[in-house]
């Protein structure tokens, strides 16, 4: 198992093919895709994450990783440092749990160890978090990690919000 990053109680980790069915419990779950993207099938999310793995990043230090429990390394979600889709000079990161490790406080945890990371392990001066602006309670988990607001956009129709974190 290749370690990404830990903090106290997670660790952050490449995802392998062991880890289909522990991706679709986020990919298939409606109330976790809720913010994110459409719904996934069992096949649609296992080509995911085969071309997730599949995937070369412009740097090394990018990528798509599971979250799994320190003490039990049970999966309880995911963590991303990727391109922004529309605007790929931009990086961001992005987290997902499954919902019954909500409210545990493990998004803020590994938000800030993931800000650590960008300090410590990638080249950036900046790097942004997406939110759709009624998921309020994403948003104050990057707040709460030190992410400040950005601004709006518009993807398609639904309205955006972003935040920054700056060296």
């Amino acid at each position: 198992m290749e370690i990404v990053f830990e903090t106290e109680r997670l660790i952050v980790r490449q995802f392998t093919k062991a880890d289909y069915g522990r991706l679709f419990l986020l990919h298939g779950n409606p109330e976790v895709m809720k913010y994110i993207r459409a719904v996934k099938t069992r096949e649609q999310s296992d080509a995911f994450l085969d071309q997730a793995l599949a995937t070369v990043y412009p740097s090394s230090w990018m990528g798509r990783w599971a979250v799994d429990l320190k003490v039990t390394g049970e999966f309880v979600g995911n963590f991303v440092v990727v391109p922004i889709p529309d605007d790929p000079e931009k990086t961001q990161l992005g987290y997902s749990f499954t919902p019954e490790n909500w409210g545990k406080g493990f998004a803020t945890e590994v938000t800030k160890a993931g800000l650590e990371y960008f300090r410590n392990k990638t080249p950036l001066t900046e790097i942004y978090a997406v939110t759709e602006s009624p998921h309020i309670a994403s948003q104050k988990v990057l707040q709460k990690a030190g992410f400040e607001y950005f601004g709006k956009k518009n993807e398609g129709e639904k309205e955006l919000t972003v935040f920054i974190v700056r060296r």
